[in-house]
C-alpha cells in the first residue's frame, strides 16, 4: 500500500506553515513518505491522484484565504469541477483562526465543505484551532492530530517489522551546509534584492529609499509613533486607498552577533546549501553562495517567540540530562502550561532560549538551522498616502512596539524597531518593499459618501482615502478619530483641520484621557446619529472601521445598531439584519488587527 501523505498549507504569518511542517515530521516518525507544500506551489490538478492529504489553513482579513492559497482556492471553487472528482481522496482539514474575528476559521470550514462536495472522504470533522485559547492553537490541534494518526495508521498500517521512530531520535535535516574555503567579498549594503523586470513582489521586492522618518507623538507620550515616507520612483508600483505595503525586516546587529557567538559561527564565512531530498528546493531568497551574516541577519527569525516545534527539535540534540528533561516537557502536550509561562507570557525570544540551554546549544549542528528557525515573515502596513497627492511616494504611520515583561531587557517589535532606527539624515537608507491589495475598498460612485472610524494608527488607510477622494472632488467624507490626548497623539491634525475648513470633511474626535470620564469613538458615533442615518439610509454611504481588534470594533458596531434603532425606528434584530446586509453588499467594511 502506498503510505504517502501530502500536507498542504495556506499561511499568512507562518503559523500554518509551522503546523504543517510539524505534521510532516510526525509522518516521518510513522515511516510515511511525506511532502509538505504551500497550496499555491502545488499543482492542484494532481489532487485527484492523491490518496491521503492534510489541509492546514489560516483565515486572513475578513474571511479571505492566505496569499499563498489564492490560486488553489480559485481552482477548487470552479463550477466546472465534477461532483465526484475527489472520490479516491482521504483527507482532513485543520483550521488555524482567532475567535476575536467575526469570520472565525471561515476558510477551513468552507474548504472542508467544498472537499465533501467534490466527493472526498473526511476522516475527521474539521479542526478549528483558536489563537485566543489560553494554550493557543495546540489546545485543539493536539487531540485532533492524535485522532488523525489513529485513523490514518488504521487505514495505512506500518509495514511488517517496522516500528515508529522514537521522539528523541533526530530526523535528517532538510539541507546540508557546504562551507567554502575562501571568504568572498560581501557586496556593500545590508540588503540585497534580486533584480527583476516584473512588478515588485515578495520574491523580488523594490529597494525604496527612506525619505523621512519623523516621530509624531509628543516625547512625553508613552507610545512612539512615526510618520515615514519611502521613494518608489522607477518601481512601477501602483496602489489605491486601502492597499497595504509589505516589508521584510532584518534582525538587530547585536542579535546577529550574539547568535554567531552562541553557535560559534564565523559571520564572514560563506556556504552553499544542498537539499537532502530532491523534492526540496533551496529558498529563493538566499543567494548561493551565502554568508552566515546574511543568513542570520535577513533570513532566520531568531528574535521571535519560538513555537513548540522549536523545543521539539531542540530536545533531540540535548545530551545534558536536566536540559533534555525540560525541553521534552516543553515539547509535550502536558507541558504546554509550563511552556506558556516560560516562553509566551514573558515573550522570550528564540535567542534567549538558546542562551538558557547552553549545553544543548553547544550540540546544535549547523545543518539544522533552517529546520529550527522559521524564515522572517513580511509585515504589512496600511498605506497612509495617495499617489495623486504624493506621486512616487508611500507613507505609513508606524507604531513602535516596545513593552516590558518579567524579562530584564524590554521587548521590542522586530520590524517597528528596525524601521524606527533607520535615519535618512545619516546617509541613504533603503527598505525592500512591495504592495498588495488591502481588504478595504472605497466606492467608485462619486456621489457615495464615506463614513470612516479610525482611532489611533487605524486612521492610516483613511488618510490615503481622503487624499484620493478630495483630489477627485469627492467631499462627502466623515471621519471619527480617537486617541488618548489632543496634545500628544492627534495624528495628522493640521491636515484634517484644513480639510474641515475647506468643507471637504466632517471630523468628530474623541480624546479618551483628556477628561475624567473616558470618551471613545463609539460615543461620538451615537452623538452623530441623525447625520449617519441620513447618509446611510438616504445617500448610500459606505461605513468603515480600521484599528485594534480588542473592544473598539464591537463598540462601534453596537453604536451603529443603536443609530438604526433610534433614527430608523428598528427593533434590535432588524438593526442587526441591516448591518449584516450592509456587510454583505460591501457597504460596511472593517480592517482590524490584534
Amino acid at each position: 500500500m502506498d503510505r504517502a501523505l501530502l500536507v498542504l498549507y495556506g499561511s499568512q504569518t507562518g503559523t500554518a506553515q509551522d503546523t504543517a511542517e510539524r505534521i510532516g515530521r510526525q509522518a516521518q516518525r510513522r515511516r510515511m513518505k511525506v511532502r509538505v507544500e504551500a497550496f499555491d506551489s502545488y499543482n492542484v490538478a494532481g489532487l485527484i491522484a492523491e490518496s491521503l492529504v492534510v489541509f492546514v489553513c489560516s483565515t486572513t482579513g475578513q474571511g479571505d484565504p492566505p496569499d499563498n492559497m489564492k490560486n488553489f482556492w480559485r481552482f477548487l471553487f470552479r463550477k466546472s469541477l465534477p461532483a465526484g472528482s475527489l472520490c479516491r481522496l482521504d483527507c482532513v482539514v485543520l483550521g488555524l483562526g482567532d475567535s476575536s474575528y467575526p469570520k472565525f476559521n471561515f476558510i477551513a470550514k468552507k474548504l472542508s465543505k467544498r472537499l465533501l462536495q467534490l466527493g472526498a472522504n473526511a476522516l475527521l470533522p474539521v479542526g478549528l484551532a483558536d489563537d485566543q485559547h489560553d494554550l493557543g492553537p495546540d489546545a485543539v490541534a493536539d487531540p485532533w492530530l492524535k485522532a488523525f494518526w489513529e485513523k490514518s495508521l488504521a487505514l495505512y498500517p506500518l509495514p511488517a517489522g517496522q516500528s515508529l521512530m522514537r521522539d528523541e531520535e533526530p530526523l535528517p535535516p532538510r539541507y546540508v551546509f557546504h562551507f567554502l574555503d575562501d571568504i568572498m567579498e560581501e557586496s556593500s549594503g545590508r540588503l540585497r534584492v534580486q533584480e527583476d523586470s516584473g512588478p515588485p513582489s515578495s520574491a523580488h521586492p523594490f529597494l525604496a529609499r527612506v525619505v523621512f522618518n519623523h516621530r509624531v507623538t509628543s516625547l512625553s507620550h508613552f507610545q512612539e509613533v512615526r510618520h515615514m515616507e519611502f521613494d518608489i520612483s522607477g518601481s512601477n508600483i501602483e496602489f489605491t486607498a486601502g492597499d497595504v505595503v509589505m516589508m521584510r525586516p532584518c534582525n538587530a546587529p547585536e542579535d546577529v552577533d550574539q547568535f554567531c557567538q552562541l553557535l560559534r559561527l564565523d559571520p564572514q564565512s560563506q556556504f552553499t546549501l544542498k537539499p537532502t531530498d530532491s523534492s526540496t528546493a533551496v529558498p529563493g531568497r538566499l543567494p548561493q553562495p551565502c554568508s552566515v551574516r546574511h543568513l542570520v541577519e535577513s533570513f532566520l527569525d531568531v528574535s521571535a517567540v519560538p513555537r513548540r516545534s522549536f523545543f521539539e527539535l531542540l530536545a533531540t540534540f540535548a545530551t545534558n540530562e536536566l536540559e533534555r528533561e525540560k525541553l521534552t516537557e516543553f515539547s509535550s502536550a502536558q507541558g504546554q502550561d509550563e511552556l506558556y509561562a516560560y516562553c509566551n507570557r514573558p515573550r522570550r525570544t528564540a535567542l534567549e532560549v538558546l542562551a538558557d540551554f547552553p549545553h544543548t546549544t553547544a550540540e546544535l549542528k549547523v545543518d539544522y538551522l533552517l529546520d529550527l528557525f522559521p524564515e522572517i515573515q513580511p509585515r504589512s502596513f496600511s498605506i497612509a498616502s495617495s499617489l495623486l497627492v504624493h506621486p512616487n511616494r508611500i507613507q505609513i504611520l508606524l507604531a513602535v512596539v516596545q513593552y516590558r515583561t518579567i524579562m530584564q531587557k524590554p521587548r521590542m517589535g522586530m520590524c517597528s524597531s528596525w524601521l524606527a532606527s533607520l535615519d535618512p539624515s545619516q546617509g541613504d537608507v533603503y527598505v525592500p518593499l512591495w504592495v498588495k491589495k488591502g481588504s478595504l475598498k472605497f466606492p467608485r460612485d462619486p456621489d457615495s459618501p464615506v463614513i470612516m472610524v479610525g482611532p489611533g494608527t487605524g486612521v492610516a488607510p483613511f488618510r490615503s482615502a481622503l487624499q484620493e477622494r478630495i483630489s477627485q472632488g469627492r467631499t462627502a467624507n466623515v471621519l471619527f478619530f480617537g486617541c488618548r490626548s489632543e496634545s500628544k497623539d492627534f495624528y495628522c491634525r493640521a491636515e484634517w483641520e484644513e480639510m474641515v475648513k475647506a468643507g471637504q470633511l466632517i471630523l468628530s474626535t474623541a480624546f479618551s484621557r483628556d477628561q475624567e470620564d473616558k470618551i471613545y469613538v463609539q460615543q461620538r458615533v451615537r452623538e452623530q446619529a441623525k447625520l449617519l442615518w441620513d447618509l446611510i439610509a438616504n445617500k448610500n454611504a459606505v461605513f468603515y472601521i480600521a484599528g485594534n481588534a480588542k473592544q473598539m470594533p464591537t463598540g462601534v458596531c453596537d453604536a451603529l445598531k443603536e443609530v438604526f434603532q433610534t433614527e430608523g425606528g428598528m427593533s434590535a434584530s432588524q438593526a442587526q439584519e441591516m448591518l449584516d446586509a450592509m456587510e454583505k453588499s460591501g457597504r460596511f467594511q472593517s480592517e482590524t488587527w490584534s
